[in-house]
């Protein structure tokens, strides 16, 4: 949010910018939502609504983090002249912003082709955030929680995560917390049995150096951890490197979609399967 903050303030079309240009028309933006939350003023930066943040806000920002723009960015920043227009602004009057896809309306729709084969869905939400490995050993007590059940069950997440990054490793949040997911199981009698799982990014780049074929995610099945002992893979030393893109590359296991051109953040699911 920080960085759409100060982006907000250094463009022609961004925070509510564009809605400048397009008035006294009457404006329709029809939104697909990568943020938690679907807060239109920062998708996209908010090109058609207003904004509640300030050129001060945006010069604090960036002393926050000791960082030294060009010249060029300090002088925008310090001109009254671009800062934007609150949501009061008059121009929103007939302004009108609709989000007609985002994580909540994914998980929506894979529910019910779940529920068609069988599956109990727990739709834990859209909006999950945090450290990719916390959250993956959180999801695998979810999974021990309902493996003791009689019926198959489905957990569904969206959200965004994120990695605090304290090895050389490759890979990204959705690939690291398939990782965790896998190490955290891997501590259990059951392991992953009658386990299948993916976790992925829906724009088709999770992480990586922005090349088309940079990884979306990984999938993870009941042979996932006895093919990683034939190969003398660790999963601890390998989280404990942030190193989950090798991992899953070793095996074969990543997800490689190339760019989808859209993007509603985060998708995963876990298939509990007593068969």
């Amino acid at each position: 949010m920080e960085i759409n903050s100060v982006r907000k303030h250094l463009s022609r079309i961004k925070g509510g910018r564009l809605a400048a240009k397009a008035a006294p028309a009457t404006m329709v933006t029809l939104v697909i939502s990568d943020v938690v939350g679907d807060d239109p003023s920062f998708i996209a930066s908010g090109p058609g609504v207003g904004d509640q943040t300030t050129l001060h806000e945006a010069r604090a920002i960036l002393k926050k983090y000791q960082l030294t723009p060009p010249q060029s960015i300090e002088e925008a920043l310090a001109d009254p002249q671009n800062e934007t227009l609150a949501p009061d602004d008059p121009v929103f009057k007939k302004v009108r912003t609709r989000i007609i896809a985002n994580g909540a309306l994914v998980l929506a729709t894979a529910a019910p082709l779940l529920e068609a084969g069988g599956f109990q869905v727990i739709n834990l939400g859209d909006v999950l955030a945090g450290e990719a490995r916390d959250v993956g050993a959180e999801h695998a007590q979810l999974v021990h929680k309902y493996r003791q059940q009689k019926q198959p069950v489905a957990l569904l997440s969206g959200g965004e995560l994120t990695v605090t990054v304290r090895g050389d490793g490759a890979g990204g949040p959705s690939q690291e917390y398939a990782l965790a997911l896998v190490d955290a199981l891997a501590k259990t009698d059951e392991g992953l049995e009658g386990i299948f799982a993916i976790s992925a990014d829906t724009d088709g780049c999770d992480g990586g150096e922005g090349l088309i074929s940079d990884p979306a995610g990984a999938l993870i099945s009941p042979s996932t951890l006895s093919r990683a002992s034939a190969l003398k893979l660790n999963t601890a030393t390998f989280l404990e490197h942030n190193d989950s893109g090798r991992f899953f590359e070793t095996l074969g296991d990543l997800v490689k979609t190339g760019p989808t051109h859209t993007n509603v953040n985060d998708f995963r699911f876990i298939l509990i399967n007593k068969n």
